[in-house]
């Protein structure tokens, strides 16, 4: 399940979301994805990472191997 389908499938998480951008709960279900303007405030009221919401616009984050102790 990609994030925008976690968004829409999860029990008032659109209402939230509307809320808290001063949208209607509408406006949210519409997205075919989140738009870029709105990504860094959906991430914060939802805690999906940016890299979810909108990989296409930010990467998932480099893990470097730890070095041996």
């Amino acid at each position: 399940m990609d994030a925008l389908e976690k968004i829409k499938a999860t029990r008032g998480l659109k209402a939230r979301i509307a809320r808290g951008l001063g949208i209607t709960t509408g406006a949210v279900a519409q997205w075919d994805r989140v738009p870029a303007e709105r990504a860094p405030a959906v991430a914060e009221i939802t805690g999906i990472p940016l890299h979810e919401l909108r990989p296409d616009l930010w990467p998932p984050p480099i893990v470097q191997p730890s070095e041996a102790a």
